[in-house]
């Protein structure tokens, strides 16, 4: 039996401990969002953050993810308010979707330790493939949402006179830090 967290909640998965975690996530936890592309590490459209860091679950066995957290597409945002997610749909970078989650996932880890990067830190941060060929505005999308993300932070850090900290952060809906 292997335990680990995902999306913020223990989980036991009674499975080989081979098993790809992708498999798992999708065929026992149901977390469908998680894609299976290519299976050879390749495309991206599988990857996940676990412990804050974008890896592809497909290559990831279940015993290698033992103990860690893990956070799928379901878990970064559900109401969908993720900057990321929010980015993405207003500089219209998603076409077919398949690839789109993989895509936030890459993006979101690389905003969580860089609020402010390059094209090319973008480009080397997020590995996925896109039939569709979103890159130039998938570019412009992640760079909006870390300015939305840098917003977010100096308005946490710089509370209204009269509030503190702790209800300035419950009054800003502000990303989820990476676990």
């Amino acid at each position: 039996m292997t335990r680990l967290t995902v999306n913020e909640r223990p989980v036991e998965f009674r499975m080989d401990p081979q098993t790809p975690l992708l498999w798992a996530l999708r065929d026992a936890a149901n977390l469908t969002g998680t894609k299976y592309g290519c299976g050879v590490g390749d495309c991206g459209a599988c990857m996940v953050m676990i412990d804050g860091e974008a890896l592809r679950s497909c290559l990831i066995t279940l015993a290698e993810a033992e103990g860690r957290v893990v956070t799928t597409i379901e878990g970064l945002s559900p109401d969908r308010s993720h900057p990321v997610q929010q980015a993405m749909v207003a500089e219209q970078a998603i076409q077919c979707g398949f690839c789109t989650p993989g895509i936030v996932m890459s993006a979101a880890a690389l905003l969580a330790r860089n609020a402010d990067p390059t094209p090319e830190d973008i480009k080397a941060a997020v590995p996925n493939l896109c039939r569709c060929g979103v890159y130039p505005r998938l570019v412009r999308a992640i760079q909006r949402a870390g300015r939305v993300a840098r917003r977010l932070e100096a308005i946490s850090a710089a509370p209204a006179p009269g509030l503190t900290p702790e209800d300035a952060a419950r009054a800003v809906p502000a990303m989820k830090p990476a676990p």
